[in-house]
């Protein structure tokens, strides 16, 4: 065979071995769960070095249940590739403790400076002291889960808005040994929260969620699930978050219908959960039937105040948004069917949020 034959063949396998195949790796890494990329890099020496070269593998890291995560985490961080790390993971993660943020504060420093997600769900031994030194690596930190947590109280969230200034997302649910002092804070210093979940902080009153709602204009979701402590001197409030998209106020056994026509004044709520709103009647539901014409998800599980006519004008409004509505429990309402509802709703697609 002529060798002019035989070099275009060996320049499209160069080609193919150091362009193409580098080039399809790193789009298929990038589907790859955390553990499935990590094994990869055991498979040789030439695979390790085209995907360590290519950061956007690694900005993030995963240890959702894992074991040992405290160790794991501090391993991960001071290997090279991490140094760029925005999301790290913990969610219900085992064995990490406030003396492993400690030495991330330490030790891995450099490698948290651009952190932009945490989630510590369910790190039930993370105490202030923890979030304390966690929170001093990572000032460019914009969304911050610490759900479940009762040794967290106003002190670590003291050191949250005094060292992350960006916070957009912030999730306290069943953090319930927040008062109205961490509201004060987090008003204060957060004007611009898009997000904040405040599930079961059974300590808060109306004066904290009054100065959330005063000074946090942004909101586009407030979670206060199974808040039965407020009033309506704090719902009508709600009513000046022009951007709202997103409430829940499940359990909300104060909210009268003067309190929910407040609301109905945010007219771009796609999702709003009343289940066991116990006080509100037709004249409550059928004001944000006619205020809120976006709704997508509502939920009046439970109520028994409401009738057929909230329904009838909900479809008058909404019949071309609604796609889950539950009205379970609601013995006022007589056409409940499946095939009542969607001739009122014709894209609804779930009937039942509450079981």
């Amino acid at each position: 065979m002529d060798a002019k034959e035989i070099e275009p063949k060996r320049t499209t396998t160069t080609t193919w071995n150091t362009e193409t195949i580098p080039k399809v790796m790193k789009i298929v890494s990038t589907k790859l769960p955390q553990r499935d990329l990590i094994s990869l890099l055991l498979v040789s020496p030439w695979l390790y070095r085209t995907l360590t070269s290519f950061p956007p593998l690694w900005m993030a890291l995963d240890f959702r249940e894992m074991n040992k995560a405290g160790d794991r985490l501090i391993a991960a961080t001071s290997l090279p590739r991490y140094q760029h790390v925005k999301e790290i993971n913990l969610e219900f993660a085992q064995d990490i403790e406030d003396e492993h943020l400690e030495v991330l504060q330490s030790k891995c420093f450099v490698s948290l400076q651009k952190l932009e997600s945490l989630n510590l769900n369910g790190c039930q031994k993370i105490s202030d002291k923890g979030i304390e030194a966690i929170t001093s690596t990572c000032s460019k930190l914009k969304v911050f889960s610490i759900y479940w947590n009762v040794r967290v109280t106003d002190i670590g969230i003291k050191h949250v808005v005094e060292n992350c200034k960006q916070i957009v997302d912030l999730n306290l649910s069943g953090c319930k040994n927040i008062s109205d002092k961490a509201l004060q804070l987090i008003a204060e210093n957060y004007q611009e929260l898009e997000s904040l979940n405040l599930t079961r902080c059974i300590k808060l009153t109306d004066g904290g969620l009054q100065q959330i709602l005063s000074k946090c204009s942004s909101l586009q979701s407030l979670n206060l699930y199974a808040l039965s402590s407020f009033t309506d001197k704090a719902y009508k409030k709600i009513s000046s978050l022009s951007l709202l998209k997103f409430l829940d106020l499940c359990g909300a056994q104060n909210l009268s219908d003067e309190g929910l026509s407040c609301i109905a004044k945010c007219k771009n709520i796609v999702s709003l959960n009343l289940t066991w709103c116990v006080r509100v009647t037709d004249v409550g539901a059928v004001a944000i039937a006619e205020g809120c014409t976006s709704l997508e998800f509502l939920s009046l599980f439970g109520i028994v105040g409401v009738t057929d006519k909230c329904l009838e004008v909900l479809s008058r409004f909404c019949s071309n948004t609604v796609t889950t509505l539950d009205v379970n429990g609601c013995i006022g309402i007589k056409r409940r069917s499946r095939d009542e509802l969607l001739q009122l709703f014709p894209r609804l697609r779930c009937f039942k949020v509450h079981s």
